[in-house]
């Protein structure tokens, strides 16, 4: 069920559907120095994904990446209780009753630090959206800052995703338009994002960007 994209990064793709929109699910599993698991957006639980999971180490961390993508984390945070679970910093309001032992910020903990980078993507307050990048791997991880849908059985997502000029390439969609608050510092954060050394996009709705990651990224947020 999980599918390496670079060396100790691999992922798990599943359906996901909200409402009318069909866009499909993915999390991203990467292993750390230690040997431990570094958990971003868990999808929803089941004992084939934890199966899965186990095959690869002990799970050390659980990323909310976000404000939106948390609806999985509780199931998983009760299976792995000494797994330490992280997240924005609004989530402890929007979700009271999730255990959360660490809040994101600037710099990355100092248990993924030494492969990982991150910035909050700044200008966005609704979403507070963090992007991760793991260097060894070369590897961006982007939540719902953009999306990379080549295929879909809805004819609705298929022509929102036309519509928002963001159907068949890494773009992102007018709600993250709509929400844009600061477009300066939104731009700031892009920027650190495009100075890492990007091969490969990993998305949690649409296909892997698997070469010209930062290329794709770049195009896709030329309008900022």
């Amino acid at each position: 069920m999980l599918r390496p994209v670079a060396e100790d990064v691999h992922v798990l793709t599943v359906d996901f559907k909200m409402g009318a929109f069909d866009l499909g699910g993915r999390m991203t599993v990467v292993r750390l120095p230690d040997g431990g698991l570094w958990v971003h957006s868990p999808v929803r639980f089941s004992p084939e994904a934890r199966a899965a999971v186990d095959a690869l180490g002990p799970v050390r961390f659980l990323v909310a990446p976000n404000l939106m993508h948390h609806l999985s984390l509780q199931d998983w945070a009760a299976a792995y209780p000494d797994a330490k679970v992280a997240a924005p910093a609004g989530l402890r309001k929007k979700r009271p009753e999730l255990r959360i032992d660490l809040e994101l910020g600037d710099a990355p903990d100092a248990g993924w630090a030494g492969v990982i980078d991150q910035v909050l993507v700044r200008g966005m307050p609704k979403l507070d959206e963090y992007l991760f990048f793991h260097r060894p791997g070369r590897t961006l991880l982007v939540t719902d800052l953009a999306f990379n849908v080549h295929r879909t059985g809805s004819w609705f997502t298929r022509t929102y995703l036309k519509l928002n000029r963001a159907w068949q390439r890494l773009a992102p969609t007018f709600i993250v338009r709509a929400i844009l608050e600061d477009r300066a510092a939104a731009r700031a954060s892009l920027d650190t994002a495009l100075a890492w050394d990007v091969e490969r996009v990993v998305v949690c709705h649409g296909d892997v960007v698997e070469r010209g990651g930062r290329e794709a990224l770049a195009n896709g947020f030329a309008w900022l």
